[in-house]
């Protein structure tokens, strides 16, 4: 009887896994690191799906409009679009979490300049996580595309 039980609660166990990662081996390998981003500057109220999947297609649009092309893309996953991947399309930009971080940094720039975070008074405090958090994406994925990802929890 205690195998059985065993058995069932390694099954269920397996199955939360499972679910839990179910974009590992088909959008980016296993997460090789972790961290929890839970700075709260202000609560946001009425981002669901569609201020996440805009928010996608604004970033993908400049992208795409850019004289450049990408380097990385962006794209939401998740019945509620709240799981955020970047993953490189070239074996430099990512080829570091270091180097990684450094393209957050950047995008921090771009944020900052947005006129949300301009009328909001948020230009000199706001990163890039900071905007996710308040979008209420529950994590952002970074990959290399190849033998790393690094997830970022955002917790409300």
């Amino acid at each position: 009887m205690t195998r059985l039980i065993s058995f069932v609660a390694a099954l269920i166990f397996a199955g939360m896994v499972a679910a839990e990662d179910r974009y590992v081996g088909y959008y980016y390998p296993d997460i090789t690191s972790e961290e929890t981003f839970d700075r709260v500057i202000r609560a946001s109220e009425g981002a669901g799906k569609a201020v996440r999947l805009d928010f996608i297609n604004v970033l993908t649009t400049a992208q795409l409009e850019a004289p450049e092309s990408p380097r990385f893309v962006f794209f939401a996953k998740g019945s509620d679009a709240g799981t955020l991947i970047l993953t490189a399309l070239d074996d430099d930009i990512f080829s570091s979490i270091y180097r990684a971080r450094a393209i957050m940094a950047q995008l921090t720039v771009s944020v900052r300049k947005g006129g949300f975070f301009q009328q909001e008074d948020l230009q000199y405090v706001a990163t890039f996580y900071d905007l996710l958090q308040l979008m209420q994406f529950d994590e952002m994925i970074i990959t290399d595309g190849g033998t790393w990802s690094h997830r970022v929890t955002f917790t409300r």
